[in-house]
């Protein structure tokens, strides 16, 4: 967010993005010498860094509170092992987190009311692996002090001036190396003197080991899960030493701490998620040694071309900001564009955006996937446990990986799905047709799989069923077929769909409707009794929300089944259940599209959930072209009644179903409303701009928001569907002036660059990363492009 002014003549950081984000040499940050070192892992030559006036970042000009770290503190993260960091130059903290450290169990017995057990003890919960404490005692009273998140970079900085000498603070967790680095330097005469501890979040004891010069724990849960973890610091000049269970640091010019550890989690259900053989303790010992053998050049080097690595893949400019705009620290720029009457800054919502790439760079690697709260918590009794929500929070937290150039981190999500599908299946045919299941067959058939509206990590279901839970999931998993056009990926998920289909054919049930204009009566399949997520009746039948989602998975395992080509006697039989399906209209009473098969409306008017609206998106069939203008209005109209002020995920949500409405100003309010900062235990951003939900006489950090609201900002932008791409479907007027956008996902397989002036489209390049053909509209003007796997084109409208 933070632009700082560059050298007469030299290139200023909007510059830099309309290059394309990528620097041809070398850099070093901070004015520290980066260079080569050798051990397993590979080490690039030297660190191509974006210097520090062009990169994204926020700052701040004071440490977090330690108590609202949630609020305050800096995210880091490699996809497993994250932290929230303080930045407190006497006494800085992080909150450690490993993904797969979790309570809880398969949970696979069912309450007196048919549902899950949804507490601690049976569900579990996800929870912190350590605190860290960085101690200088003697770093009172600073001046100068700045704190940074360069998202540019994957680094966490901190510096400022005490007793003559300048020093600096640089916080990251290496992808490479598999561990959190804390680098201490200094410019001036001073040194480092202090210790770095180590404390378990469960009761366990930390032990020092002087041999080693290490602090650590090792434990397990009562569900066996074994955990461990370990810090150690290393330094050319000066004395390390352990004093206790506290790693000390004695006339350092330079310290490097590194912090390791881990679980025995494993993503195999035949185990029961626990490898029983593996050592967590020896195996963090053995990525902490190894990375305190290299120099903190060289650990800082192999990280930042590692995250650029991903970062890089996109780059966005919306517009210039002012210089008084830049001149503000994150906190302030939040609540100035707040303010009412206050002019659009385009920098930091082109920094949000980015910011949502970063979090999905960090929480979203080769581990678990995102689940409520990321990678970072603050304490071991989150709200909802932190648990994988499937009725719109985990699906959000991956509707930006795709399309913002980061196909690769949609992997955990897919991955994680497979993993539990085997656990979900047994208990579905064990547990689903349970009597005491309201929402069970009436059929008394069932088949596939399905979910509840939680799920853990260890194959478990928490809280309600969610019947139409295994359709979102694989329309969701069949999207990123849909960027990638990868086979080989769409084979190891066919699987999935075939069974959510089998559920469903064993579940769908035949009902009378009349049609409201000729009074014509048809047969049609609807969903049993069910719950408009989170909303109205339970016990309703055929909801918009079932019939919409189970259309699409009907299409899309369909579309599996010819590419693939397998499944033939079944693709027709489930085409035969797909024609049948009833679809939503439009209520004459309301003029909204139906929730319910009622023209009345059975909830709130302003609730928080879009589940009607699952069509127009995160789904394609409600749109211009293919539904009455009639049906398209109701859509609009319902979008209408549900308001423009709710918690962050409901803004994000509705933001982009106004983008696929093509109403920018509309899309850009909400966004401008997430952004808003949050004041009183009220929705908005925090200062480190997690996104808070406003819950009573507190506020609950929830991501969805985060990756859900920078989604809504390239759908702005770039709206796809296979064989067809079009530009600025819904500009608003603040980024209208001019702009670029590089490495948007496109499905049917391509990636799109392109600039615009004056809301039109300059330039755009279109690459195939698998697609073949595809139409590219901007307003008017269209053109097909026909290319192959790794081609290109540039047009000119």
């Amino acid at each position: 967010m933070s632009r700082d002014n560059a050298p007469e003549g030299g290139p200023t950081r909007r510059d830099f993005l309309r290059a394309g984000g990528a620097l041809g040499a070398a850099a070093v940050l901070g004015g520290l010498p980066v260079f080569t070192a050798h051990s397993a892992v590979d080490r690039p030559p030297a660190a191509a860094l974006v210097p520090h006036a062009l990169a994204t970042k926020f700052w701040y000009p004071a440490p977090a509170v330690e108590a609202k770290i949630i609020e305050e503190g800096l995210p880091i993260g490699n996809g497993r092992l994250g932290a929230l960091v303080g930045g407190d130059p006497a006494r800085d903290f992080l909150y450690l987190t490993d993904a797969t450290l979790w309570t809880g169990g398969l949970n696979a017995e069912l309450q007196s009311d048919g549902q899950f057990p949804y507490d601690y003890e049976h569900f579990g919960t996800f929870s912190l692996l350590a605190k860290v404490f960085v101690a200088l005692p003697g770093h009172t009273g600073v001046t100068g002090y700045r704190r940074e998140l360069d998202l540019s970079n994957g680094v966490v900085t901190t510096t400022y001036r005490h007793q003559g000498t300048t020093y600096r603070r640089e916080v990251y967790s290496s992808h490479p190396d598999d561990v959190v680095v804390v680098r201490l330097t200094r410019t001036g005469g001073g040194t480092h003197t202090g210790s770095v501890s180590l404390a378990g979040t469960h009761g366990e004891p930390t032990t020092g080991d002087a041999t080693r010069k290490t602090a650590s724990f090792a434990a397990a849960f009562d569900n066996g899960l074994k955990y461990a973890a370990v810090v150690t610091a290393a330094s050319r000049t000066g004395r390390i030493s352990v004093n206790g269970n506290e790693v000390a640091f004695t006339g350092c010019a330079e310290v490097v701490i590194v912090v390791s550890g881990g679980t025995n989690y494993v993503p195999d259900a035949a185990v029961a998620f626990k490898d029983a053989g593996a050592d967590p303790a020896a195996t963090a010992w053995a990525k902490a040694r190894d990375a305190a053998r290299e120099t903190g050049a060289a650990l800082l080097a192999t990280h930042v071309h590692d995250h650029r690595g991903l970062y890089d893949r996109m780059s966005v400019d919306l517009g210039a900001s002012s210089a008084a705009q830049r001149s503000l620290d994150t906190r302030a720029r939040l609540g100035a564009r707040a303010a009412e009457g206050s002019a659009p800054d385009p920098e930091l919502e082109a920094s949000y955006l980015q910011y949502g790439r970063y979090l999905t760079i960090t929480g979203s690697r080769d581990s678990l996937p995102l689940n409520l709260q990321g990678l970072w918590l603050s304490d071991n009794t989150p709200d909802w446990y932190s648990d994988y929500h499937t009725d719109i929070n985990v699906q959000m937290n991956y509707w930006l990986a795709d399309r913002a150039g980061l196909p690769s981190c949609f992997d955990a999500f897919a991955d994680y799905c497979l993993s539990q599908v085997s656990s979900w299946t047994t208990q579905t045919k064990r547990l689903f047709n349970d009597p005491r299941n309201g929402f069970r067959n009436s059929s008394g058939k069932v088949a596939g799989w399905t979910v509840a509206y939680s799920t853990n990590i260890y194959g478990g279901s928490g809280w309600w069923w969610h019947p139409p839970g295994n359709a979102w999931l694989c329309n969701s998993l069949w999207e990123h077929y849909e960027f990638t056009k990868d086979l080989d990926y769409l084979r190891k998920i066919h699987p999935l769909l075939k069974g959510a289909c089998e559920f469903w054919e064993a579940r769908l049930i035949w009902t009378t409707v009349t049609d409201p204009a000729t009074g014509a009566q048809r047969r049609v399949l609807v969903d049993d009794s069910d719950w408009s997520p989170e909303h109205g009746p339970t016990d309703a039948k055929g909801v918009t929300y079932a019939q919409e989602i189970v259309w699409d998975l009907f299409e899309h395992y369909r579309a599996s089944c010819l590419l693939l080509g397998v499944d033939r006697g079944y693709w027709k039989a489930v085409g035969d259940l797909q024609v049948k399906l009833h679809l939503p209209e439009v209520s004459p009473k309301t003029g909204w599209l139906q929730e319910w098969m009622t023209p009345d409306n059975l909830g709130e008017t302003t609730h928080r959930h879009l589940s009607p609206l699952i069509g127009l998106f995160p789904g394609d069939r409600v749109r211009a072209d293919t539904v009455t203008p009639e049906l398209l209005a109701g859509a609009r109209n319902l979008l209408v009644a549900r308001g423009f002020d709710s918690f962050g995920w409901a803004c994000a949500w509705r933001a982009l179903c106004w983008a696929r409405l093509k109403e920018g100003e509309n899309a850009y309010r909400l966004l401008i409303t997430v952004l808003r900062p949050s004041v009183d235990f009220g929705n908005g951003s925090a200062a480190n701009l997690f996104d808070m939900y406003s819950f009573g006489d507190r506020t609950i950090f929830q991501i969805d928001a985060n990756l859900g609201a920078p989604s809504a900002m390239v759908e702005m932008l770039l709206y796809s569907r296979p064989g067809v791409v079009e530009l600025l479907p819904a500009l608003p007027s603040a980024w209208a002036e001019s702009g670029r956008i590089t490495g948007v996902g496109a499905r049917g397989g391509f990636e799109v660059d392109f600039s615009w002036r004056a809301g039109k489209v300059t330039s755009v390049t279109v690459r195939s990363v698998g697609g073949t053909s595809t139409a590219v509209k901007a307003g008017t003007w269209s053109r097909t492009v026909t290319l192959g796997r790794g081609e290109s084109v540039t047009l000119t409208p």
